[in-house]
């Protein structure tokens, strides 16, 4: 199937009598008239981990994500936002897309907030989405913003109009 002959070889074809009588000369490896360039994907940093034994006095504010599974006592801001079940947060959380499996004592402002089984939430809730899975304890307000990240009231506020 494969030999070293190069017959199948592109280039001038010649025949095995002609290589006899020519001199051996040393063979340039051929470039390819394209290149390859590796470039690694871009892949997602992963997210920031507060293990289960670490606690935090004082807010947390990323633009990547965070997997908190100590406790922590303060507001944290972040792109995703996993809290994990045993851990504890004392304070706001907001983020777009915010993962509850442990406990939240504070108000939880999101895009996407998803409250599994395990969740245990003291708070108000100001979401775009919401999801509560069956099992859930939640105690506080449920409210549905546009921009529920800003702070403003996206739900049912006029736009501003131009004066001419």
């Amino acid at each position: 199937m494969f030999s070293k002959s190069r017959i199948n070889e592109p280039g001038p074809k010649t025949s095995p009598e002609s290589d006899a009588n020519r001199p051996s000369e040393p063979v340039a490896a051929a470039k390819p008239a394209y290149e390859f360039t590796t470039s690694a994907p871009k892949a997602k940093p992963p997210a920031s981990i507060l293990s289960a034994d670490l606690t935090v006095v004082g807010n947390l504010k990323t633009t990547g994500d965070i997997q908190v599974e100590g406790t922590v006592e303060g507001d944290i801001r972040a792109h995703l936002l996993t809290v994990g079940e045993s851990a504890t947060i004392k304070g706001e959380i907001v983020a777009d897309d915010i993962v509850v499996n442990g406990r939240v004592v504070g108000r939880v402002r999101g895009l996407k907030v998803r409250l599994t089984a395990t969740a245990r939430v003291e708070g108000d809730i100001i979401h775009k989405t919401i999801a509560i899975e069956s099992g859930a304890h939640f105690e506080g307000s449920v409210q549905r913003q546009d921009d529920p990240i800003s702070g403003g009231s996206g739900a049912g506020k006029a736009a501003p109009v131009a004066a001419k």
